[in-house]
């Protein structure tokens, strides 16, 4: 069972998404926190697996309490749901850890694809900024140069450097099982070993690692 805790600082939205995501499989919510310093707090206290989180908060925003979330709770995932679709929030979110962004005209179950996402280390980017993440990502990758001095890894098979470069474009397990008509599960498995080649933390840091090893590039 994932265990969630909603943060947002209207009291109806909380109420709204608990008794939506309540009903999900898989999916128990555990406590609401309406600032971004309750949710630190109810996050020692409560060790949720994901933490879904508002941006716009008093006390303590979602950035500055996603980015302390992360630091003390490396476990934990943070997906943001925010009104905010501009590129400052969401390249701030995503440097401050946050695995997933989506708007909260989001319907109930993309909210639960994400959660349930999250924890199998996917990174889950609403459509409508999906196209901005990636061409940043692409700048960011154009303007250096592979870096040569990264200390050597196990070497990709074939059919690793094509799950890689899907994953490296933002595609879920279950997409890319689809484009390659693998199972979900297959995907899984290699998705876990190319992380434990790369050395990577998490999927966003073993595309940022493919890039910058030239192993993908962004399309």
């Amino acid at each position: 069972m994932i265990r969630l805790l909603i943060v947002d600082d209207q009291d109806i939205v909380r109420q709204g998404l608990s008794v939506i995501l309540k009903h999900e499989p898989e999916i128990e919510v555990i406590g609401a926190a309406a600032n971004g310093r309750d949710a630190i707090d109810l996050t020692a206290r409560l060790k949720p697996d994901v933490v879904l989180m508002d941006l716009q908060m008093p006390v303590l925003n979602g950035i500055q309490a996603t980015r302390a979330i992360i630091e003390k709770f490396p476990q934990t995932r943070v997906v943001v749901l925010t009104t905010y679709a501009s590129d400052d929030w969401v390249f701030d979110a995503l440097r401050a850890g946050a695995c997933g962004y989506l708007l909260k005209d989001s319907d109930s179950a993309e909210i639960a694809r994400a959660v349930r996402g999250a924890v199998g280390g996917e990174t889950w980017i609403d459509p409508a900024v999906a196209g901005r993440v990636l061409a940043e990502f692409n700048r960011l990758a154009a303007s250096q140069p592979v870096a040569p001095d990264l200390p050597p890894i196990e070497p990709l098979t074939e059919r690793e450097l094509a799950v890689l470069q899907h994953l490296a474009n933002g595609k879920t397990n279950r997409e890319i099982a689809e484009t390659l008509f693998l199972s979900e599960g297959t995907v899984k498995n290699y998705v876990s070993t190319i992380l434990s080649k790369l050395q990577a933390n998490d999927r966003t840091h073993a595309a940022i690692l493919a890039l910058k090893r030239g192993l993908a590039k962004l399309e």
